[in-house]
């Protein structure tokens, strides 16, 4: 049983979006139920100023969300996001 019953249309949404003509960055996390990760991200652009950029409007945006939704503040967003990232294993 789903707990959050806008979790499909949310992931319906953005599955969408990604497929938009003005899109020029997209991050897409997966979290499974067997803890098991997956993570697609481009950028249309080969200089690293603009994928810094982009990937930090995404990062900002994602832990805005994250802080409110949690009624937690920022700064505890951003220390368990920083911790998390440096245990993390990209494949």
């Amino acid at each position: 049983m789903m707990t959050n019953p806008r979790f499909d249309d949310v992931r319906e949404k953005a599955a969408d979006a990604t497929r938009e003509d003005d899109v020029q960055s997209v991050y897409t996390g997966l979290v499974h139920d067997d803890g098991r990760q997956e993570y697609y991200f481009a950028n249309d652009t080969e200089e690293a100023s603009e994928l810094r950029e982009t990937a930090a409007v995404q990062l900002g945006m994602l832990v805005r969300v994250l802080a409110d939704r949690s009624e937690s503040d920022i700064e505890e967003i951003t220390e368990l996001a920083a911790e998390r990232a440096e245990n993390m294993r990209l494949e």
